[in-house]
């Protein structure tokens, strides 16, 4: 029991004094950067989805 409140006080030391958090205008610069690379990601996998469907229904037009 005391290895367990010993990690739960060294963790919130950590916590408090060790770790540097962000300051609001730079939580908000990351989250308009992660908002603009989530865009671009699901554009992408969303033409390679539209590309490989159109491959697929060429080649299986081929085969009919």
């Amino acid at each position: 029991m005391n290895k367990i409140s010993a990690y739960f006080s060294e963790s919130y030391k950590e916590l408090v004094e060790k770790v540097t958090w962000p300051t609001w205008s730079e939580l908000q610069q990351s989250t308009i950067i992660v908002l603009v690379a989530t865009l671009i990601i699901t554009l992408m996998v969303g033409v390679m989805d539209l590309a490989s469907s159109s491959v697929l229904k060429l080649v299986y037009s081929l085969f009919k």
